[in-house]
């Protein structure tokens, strides 16, 4: 079902399957599969990309991971303002805000350093230094009681509060959990012939379902919660115009459901989709890169400190107040 935003008088409607621009017959192959099949033609799709050198990474960022300020889009942290080449890391840090660096979100350690998985610009990401080294190699989870929080309490880390692990998790923020999530998914299909010899407690060692329990239920939960944005539509195409291939979760919103969750028997078809999910375009608002609150009518906030673009993203139906402005978020 297409969510639809009212933003004050006027009404927007947007299928992600539109903006992100699919070349035709990219997901032919795929047609007609479900579950463990779907996942493993998938495979055969986005596996065969080109390999980028760790070094060409600083420059590929400024195309992928650029703000509409022109400075890095960091998703460790909402305190950075960081210029392209001139702070990346150069070895030394000492705090948050001193320099970004080259982040595997999907750890390198892992896959232990191999390549192409070591510079798959899908997972690889600009982040704070600081942050990125308080992460180092933890999966990522949820916990209840941080011994670690990042400025503005934006990222934290501890023991994880979710059923079925208790380990120490890093937990990015509400506001890029779902684009971690179709990351996660994007590695497990399309290194879905490497994965089983990875090493990590997300990992169960298999091809499929390739993560344990607890990690599918949680991140198609995080995919669900925080659904795909402009952004990600818009890293996704970047990124395919480098390596020269694509995630299909985030041009296929909700496909994750018909690989891991509750359509996975259900025939995947890529040109009759059923799944998609709408987003605000960057270009329908004033400043889709100010940060700003959200509340409820009876005053509780919901949401603080987060980009306008992506302000409404995953929030249940009914009336909110995005900086003062009345908005209403339909079913």
């Amino acid at each position: 079902m297409m969510k639809k935003i009212l933003l004050l008088f006027s009404l927007f409607y947007y299928a992600i399957a539109i903006l992100a621009q699919v070349p035709a017959g990219y997901y032919a192959s795929a047609s007609g599969k479900s579950g463990k099949n779907l996942k493993t033609a998938l495979h055969h799709i986005i596996s065969q990309h080109e390999e980028r050198t760790y070094k060409e990474l600083w420059t590929d960022f400024q195309k992928t991971d650029s703000r509409m300020d022109g400075k890095v889009w960091d998703m460790y942290s909402n305190s950075t303002n960081y210029i392209f080449f001139t702070d990346q890391n150069t070895g030394q840090y000492k705090k948050e805000g001193d320099n970004y660096n080259r982040e595997h979100s999907f750890p390198k350690s892992w896959f232990h350093d191999e390549y192409p998985m070591y510079t798959d610009l899908f997972h690889l990401i600009p982040t704070d230094s600081y942050v990125n080294g308080m992460r180092g190699n933890l999966p990522f989870g949820e916990t209840a009681s941080p011994v670690y929080t990042s400025s503005n309490g934006f990222s934290q880390s501890g023991m994880s509060s979710l059923p079925g692990y208790s380990g120490k998790v890093f937990e990015p923020n509400d506001e890029y959990k779902g684009d971690f999530a179709r990351i996660y998914f994007y590695m497990a299909t399309c290194y879905e012939d490497k994965i089983a010899g990875w090493d990590c407690d997300m990992l169960d060692h298999s091809s499929y379902p390739a993560y344990k329990d607890w990690a599918v239920t949680m991140l198609l939960r995080w995919a669900k919660e925080d659904p795909v944005s402009q952004k990600e539509i818009d890293r996704n195409n970047a990124v395919y115009e480098i390596q020269e291939n694509r995630n299909p979760y985030v041009d296929y919103p909700g496909l994750e459901q018909y690989v891991w969750g509750e359509k996975i028997t259900q025939i995947f078809d890529p040109d009759n989709y059923e799944g998609i999910t709408g987003v605000m375009p960057s270009s329908s608002l004033q400043d889709p890169f100010e940060r700003v609150s959200v509340m409820g009518l009876d005053g509780r906030v919901f949401r603080s400190g987060v980009f306008q673009s992506e302000a409404l993203q995953g929030l249940p139906a009914g009336f909110y107040i995005v900086d003062g402005k009345k908005m209403i978020v339909c079913p």
